[in-house]
Formats: structure tokens, C-alpha cells, sequence
């Protein structure tokens, strides 16, 4: 039996991190939401005002047996710029933070070390919170599986592609078509 685990991850817009955990060989489910504001399901346009305190995210469950939480954060650390406070390239607010969103204490564990192994390796200071996941919700039906089907979309084209596409050949022996 599969021993399915769920971390939740903010990188700047969730159609990026979705459009990639999608992808991601021993990933069993992706959606994208919103979590750690202070307003109760909040809706996209009250979070892109900046003034919910909710971050973009997706909250990924994978098997745990087939991908560790480790492979998974590497991959995150690898596919989102986490020197930006509040930034993802073009896109600007608190809403776009990087964050791990954990469950658990050994979650917390495992995301402080690859955190502190970036800054090691990277010789920048990564901004990324770790914090409790805490009030989450779903995001809108429109925006589950973006990517997927809006791929000619402009945001779609220029911004999510190139960053499957890192993905894709950062992680080769991940990647599920």
C-alpha cells in the first residue's frame, strides 16, 4: 500500500508549481490554493490585493514510497527563484512569497535542511518561510490544471513552459509526461 504524504508549497503564481508537480513521476495529486492569511477563503481577487496575507500555492500529494519529501523540495528550490522576498519574476505582492507549508514536525525537520543546504550551496540567502500550514483554501476552478489547459495562454507560453522545461531537464529520471 502506498504511504501518501502532502506538503504544501508557495513559489510565486501556482500555475508555475502546478504545471510542474503535475509532471513529477510519483506525484498523485496537485491543487492550487491559497494559505496562511488571515482571511477565510479568500477569493483571487482578494488575495491579489495583497491585503489577505495569503501566499499562492499548491498543495502536492505524492507517494511517499516512490519520492521523498527531500527530492521533493529540491525540485521546488530548483524551479522558483527563492532569493526574491515577495517576488517571482514580473509578478509582485506577498501573495507570491516563497513558502513551505508543513504538517508535521519531521516536514518541518526535513525543510529546514534542504532550506539550509540552498544556502549553503547557493552563497545566497534563500527567503523562503517555513511555517505550519494553516488556513488553506481552494483556489477557483478555473485556475486547477492551468497549464494544462491554457497552453498557448501568453502568461502560459512565456513564464510556466520555460520553468517545466528547467524541470524537465534538471530532473530527467522525475519527469512523467
Amino acid at each position: 500500500m502506498a504511504t501518501h504524504e502532502t506538503i504544501t508549497l508557495g513559489g510565486g503564481c501556482f500555475w508555475c508549481l502546478e504545471a510542474v508537480y503535475e509532471r513529477v513521476d510519483g506525484v498523485v495529486a496537485v491543487e492550487s490554493g491559497y494559505c496562511n492569511g488571515h482571511v477565510v477563503a479568500p477569493s483571487y481577487e482578494a488575495v491579489c490585493t495583497g491585503n489577505t496575507g495569503h501566499a499562492e500555492v499548491v498543495r502536492v500529494t505524492f507517494d511517499a514510497d516512490r519520492i521523498s519529501l527531500r527530492e521533493m523540495l529540491e525540485i521546488f528550490f530548483v524551479v522558483h527563484d527563492p532569493s526574491t522576498p515577495n517576488r517571482q519574476g514580473n509578478d509582485v505582492g506577498t501573495q507570491y512569497r516563497s513558502g513551505i507549508y508543513v504538517r508535521s514536525p519531521m516536514q518541518d525537520q526535513v525543510a529546514r535542511e534542504v532550506l539550509a543546504k540552498v544556502n549553503s550551496q547557493t552563497g545566497r540567502r534563500a527567503v523562503t518561510e517555513v511555517a505550519t500550514e494553516a488556513n488553506y483554501s481552494r483556489a477557483e476552478a478555473y485556475h486547477q490544471h492551468y497549464f494544462a489547459n491554457h497552453p498557448d495562454q501568453s502568461y502560459c507560453a512565456f513564464v510556466v513552459a520555460p520553468k517545466v522545461d528547467k524541470f524537465k531537464r534538471t530532473f530527467a529520471t522525475r519527469y512523467r509526461p
